[in-house]
C-alpha cells in the first residue's frame, strides 16, 4: 500500500547511469515515480536503480545500447512488463568527443551520431508507439546549448544535437496535427560537472573540463523532472545557455571569432583527473559506479536562477502585475 501512495507512474532514463540521467533518475524517484534505467554499463544501471528503490520507489536496471533499435524495443517491453504502462519517456544518453573534425575517425563520428541523435530517434519511436494508442504521454529530449551553436572540437557533438532539436520540433507538429496528446519536450543544458569528461574521447593531453560557467546535474535533473510533470514545448538551463542562444541570433560573426580565439582552450582544464578511457565505442562504468558528479564540484553552482524563475514564471508574472498595480495606485493617492 505504502508502494502506491503518492505514485506518479512509470519513467524511462536514457543514460540513466551516470551524470545529467543520473540525476535524473534521483530527482523523479524522489517525486514518486517508478524509474527504469537505461544504459550500457553494468554497473552504473544497478546502482542507478538501486538508488530509486532505496527512495521508495520500484526501479528496473535495464543494459542496453540505444543506438540499437531493435534492443530498446526489447527494453521497453520489459519495463512495461514488469513496471506497468510507460508515462514518461527521458532521452538523455549520448557519447562524446574532444578532438578537431579532421582529428576525429569517421568510425567515432558515425558512433557519437549513432549514440546522440539516433539514440533520441530510437528512444521517440519506441515511446510514442505506445503512448500514442494511449493518448498520454511525455517525452524529454535532453538538447544543449550547443543545440543553437556550435563549438570547436566538438563537430559530432554538436551536429548531433542539433539534429536532435529538428528532429523534435517535426514530431511536435505532427502530434498537433493529429490531435495527440502526447507532449514531446525539450531542454537545452549548459556546461555540466558531469562524468563525460573523464571518459571523453579525448585528443589533447589535458583533461577535457565543461564550458564555464559550470553546473551540477542537479540543475538538470530538477528541469527534466519538472517538464515531466509540468510539459512545455522547450526549456533552458543556465542563464549561459540564454545567452549562447540568444547570442547567436544576433551575432554569430562575433561568437565565431570569440570561440575561435577561446573554445579550444577553455575545454581544456589545468588540472589533471580520473580518466577512464573513451566510452564512445564501450561503457566505462561497466565494474564500477561512476556516479553522477565528475571532478568539478568546487566551481560547479549546484543552484540556476534562470531555469528556477522558468519554473516558476506565472507567480513572477503575477507578482510583477501585483507591484506594477501597487506602485500605481501609491502613484495615484500621492497625486
Amino acid at each position: 500500500m505504502e508502494h502506491q501512495q503518492n505514485r506518479r507512474g512509470v519513467a524511462v532514463v536514457t543514460g540513466g547511469s551516470g551524470g545529467v540521467g543520473r540525476a535524473a533518475v534521483r530527482e523523479l524517484a524522489n517525486q514518486g515515480w517508478d524509474v527504469a534505467v537505461l544504459a550500457r554499463g553494468r554497473a552504473g544501471v544497478e546502482a542507478a536503480a538501486k538508488e530509486v528503490e532505496n527512495a521508495g520507489r520500484r526501479g528496473l536496471a535495464v543494459q542496453v545500447d540505444v543506438a540499437d533499435l531493435e534492443a530498446l524495443e526489447k527494453a521497453a517491453q520489459r519495463v512495461e512488463v514488469e513496471l506497468g504502462p510507460i508515462d514518461a519517456w527521458v532521452n538523455v544518453a549520448f557519447v562524446g568527443a574532444l578532438k578537431f573534425f579532421w582529428d576525429t575517425e569517421p568510425e567515432t563520428y558515425r558512433q557519437i551520431t549513432e549514440a546522440t541523435y539516433f539514440g533520441q530517434v530510437n528512444g521517440m519511436r519506441v515511446a510514442l508507439s505506445r503512448m500514442r494508442p494511449r493518448d498520454s504521454g511525455v517525452i524529454v529530449n535532453v538538447g544543449s546549448a550547443l543545440a543553437f551553436r556550435g563549438i570547436p572540437l566538438q563537430s559530432a557533438y554538436c551536429g548531433a544535437k542539433h539534429a536532435v532539436k529538428g528532429a523534435t520540433e517535426s514530431v511536435i507538429t505532427e502530434l498537433k496535427h493529429e490531435g495527440s496528446r502526447v507532449k514531446v519536450c525539450m531542454v537545452q543544458l549548459p556546461g555540466l560537472n558531469t562524468t563525460q569528461f573523464n571518459w571523453n574521447d579525448n585528443g589533447f593531453e589535458a583533461h577535457p573540463q565543461p564550458v564555464a560557467p559550470v553546473f551540477q546535474p542537479e540543475t538538470a535533473a530538477r528541469a527534466i523532472a519538472y517538464l515531466v510533470v509540468h510539459p512545455r514545448r522547450n526549456m533552458w538551463v543556465g542563464i549561459s545557455t540564454a545567452y549562447t542562444v540568444l547570442g547567436n541570433r544576433v551575432a554569430p560573426w562575433f561568437l565565431d571569432w570569440y570561440l575561435g580565439k577561446t573554445g579550444v582552450s577553455g575545454q581544456l582544464s589545468k588540472n589533471d583527473g580520473p580518466r577512464y578511457g573513451s566510452n564512445v565505442h564501450q561503457p566505462r562504468d561497466d565494474d564500477e559506479d561512476r556516479g553522477a558528479h565528475g571532478m568539478f564540484d568546487a566551481k560547479a553552482h549546484p543552484h540556476d536562477p534562470w531555469s528556477a524563475a522558468s519554473m516558476h514564471r506565472r507567480q513572477l508574472a503575477m507578482g510583477l502585475v501585483g507591484a506594477v498595480a501597487a506602485a500605481g495606485a501609491l502613484w495615484r493617492s500621492r497625486r
